[in-house]
């Protein structure tokens, strides 16, 4: 059980096993209607990534979606029952530690990735996130706040589960308590508090745990990034590159690599340790 950040409704969640070639999917156990993971689908990009279907509405969907990208699932349900996923701490380490309770199975199908042939970019005046060819996995995200407390910050990650533990997964969500009554005018953040968000005034970090990373900012905002591309319905390889990129940039860039031709393939991995689907061995529900 947890609440929504947004919309501060319990919720439980429960994550499942899904078979071969069923991709990511969630299901809203409530109203009996599943939305598969895809960009079709994703239709609220305003301060979270929100996924609806005939009016049904999954928000805040983007910290599991990370976590699941960084396990290398393939393969999965995710079953709640109200219309956000639980915030948890507002970083992904609560999603690691179900994933790590639940394990994973292999599945008798090739693991499929997409390969970034082509330089995409999308901009938004200075801000940009854009995707290149790379062999590797990795993210570089810049951030400029004119804030004490935050400033400039970059942080370059090479992407895989063990570095994605240490170096993102504890990064939490941040925001000003200043802008916090016009979000609630706009039914967001209503579920915001001090265990769940890192909360700023105008000159310090309100909370006295103080932070986990001296740059969990920017670091949040690569947890974020990995979760948005997943939209992409496959992980990847190539270099994303991001100066204060949003949700909403994020997807624009989805959409531009899936509409761009050659920009992409899809590819079947050849190592052998990477080589097959995975999906959960068994049903774990948090209670």
């Amino acid at each position: 059980m947890g609440i929504g950040i947004h919309s501060a409704q319990s919720v439980r969640l429960t994550l499942k096993p899904a078979e071969v070639n069923s991709g990511i999917f969630f299901t809203r156990s409530d109203l009996a209607v599943s939305i598969p993971l895809h960009p079709d689908y994703i239709t609220d990009t305003a301060f979270c990534t929100a996924i609806v279907k005939n009016d049904v509405k999954i928000a805040t969907i983007e910290h599991l979606l990370s976590a699941i990208c960084a396990y290398g699932i393939d393969n999965i349900e995710i079953v709640v029952d109200n219309e956000e996923i639980p915030i948890t701490d507002g970083s992904a380490t609560a999603f690691c530690m179900l994933l790590d309770e639940a394990g994973l199975v292999s599945q008798d199908a090739p693991k499929q990735i997409i390969l970034i042939k082509k330089n995409i970019e999308v901009k938004d005046g200075d801000k940009f996130a854009r995707l290149k060819p790379s062999v590797k996995n990795e993210l570089s995200f810049e951030i400029d706040f004119q804030h004490p407390a935050i400033q400039k910050q970059k942080y370059n990650f090479l992407f895989n589960k063990q570095n994605y533990i240490k170096e993102i997964a504890k990064a939490r969500t941040f925001g000003f308590a200043e802008d916090l009554k016009y979000l609630q005018s706009q039914n967001k953040a209503k579920g915001a508090n001090l265990n769940n968000v890192i909360a700023l005034d105008e000159y310090r970090i309100l909370n006295k745990e103080g932070l986990r990373y001296k740059d969990e900012f920017v670091r949040h905002k690569i947890l974020d990034a990995i979760g948005d591309m997943r939209v992409l319905q496959y992980n990847f390889f190539g270099r994303y590159e991001a100066f204060a990129s949003s949700h909403k940039l994020n997807f624009d860039l989805v959409q531009k690599v899936l509409n761009t031709t050659n920009a992409y393939e899809i590819i079947e991995v050849t190592d052998q340790a990477k080589a097959t689907s995975q999906s959960l061995a068994y049903t774990y529900a948090k209670h």
